[in-house]
């Protein structure tokens, strides 16, 4: 039976029977709530926009420096190449990739529904081509005359975060979209380091996502037998 049970006063709490069995949930202070539908709100919104993430993080700047995080990480290979894709320019910066990403074009806005600052290229193989504006003059190697002359019909548009100098967005594709087989961390001014904390955090809710929807939702609870501990 469920008695002499005490428990805070503030928080959420789930104890009830089903049969002989009892099921209970702790009660959880108010704060650790919050933080807790928080950290899922993200994690379903991520998905649903998303989809289920990858395993792997690719972080790329506009100057050759990339990383992939996956069993481990690992430097990216950058050359000057040509690009392929339609309306492609010569000598730009090319990343090539350990997976063949889906074939597409992401352009990198000023603000949501802004004018579009860089372009992302997947050309459907092994490689991803950073091409940037040259607003502020030709100070990094991906910076170009012109985005590409034209454009694959699969295109999404992501806005940039962050203060002029340090900014650049973080892209979780869904299947179909392009660059799918990993979670992107694209840095338009500042080099890259290492995979930051915010782009670790979304990998690690987007994993989270893609592990509830294979298993489902399985309900947190303990059970224990009334004659039991």
């Amino acid at each position: 039976m469920l008695e002499n049970t005490k428990l805070p006063a503030a928080g959420l709490v789930f104890a009830f029977e089903v049969g002989q069995w009892e099921i209970h949930m702790a009660r959880f202070p108010n704060w650790l709530v919050s933080l807790t539908r928080s950290a899922l709100g993200t994690i379903v919104f991520g998905f649903v926009l998303c989809g289920p993430a990858s395993a792997d993080l690719v972080t790329i700047d506009e100057n050759c420096n990339g990383t992939h995080q996956g069993e481990g990480l690992v430097a990216l290979r950058c050359t000057l190449a040509n690009d392929p894709g339609p309306g492609g320019l010569s000598s730009v910066v090319t990343y090539t990739l350990p997976f063949t990403a889906t074939q597409g074009d992401v352009f990198l806005t000023e603000g949501v529904g802004g004018p579009v600052l860089d372009v992302l290229r997947f050309n459907g193989d092994n490689t991803v081509i950073f091409y940037s504006d040259n607003v502020g003059g030709f100070d990094a190697l991906a910076d170009t005359n012109s985005p590409p002359g034209s454009f694959y019909a699969n295109t999404v548009s992501i806005a940039e975060v962050g203060p002029e100098g340090s900014n650049g967005a973080i892209y979780m594709p869904g299947p179909g979209q392009p660059g799918f087989g990993a979670t992107y961390h694209f840095i338009s001014d500042s080099a890259v380091a290492e995979p930051s904390p915010v782009a670790l955090l979304l990998l690690g809710l987007g994993m989270m996502a893609f592990g509830l929807k294979r298993r489902g939702l399985a309900p947190l609870q303990s059970q224990s037998r009334t004659n039991g501990i």
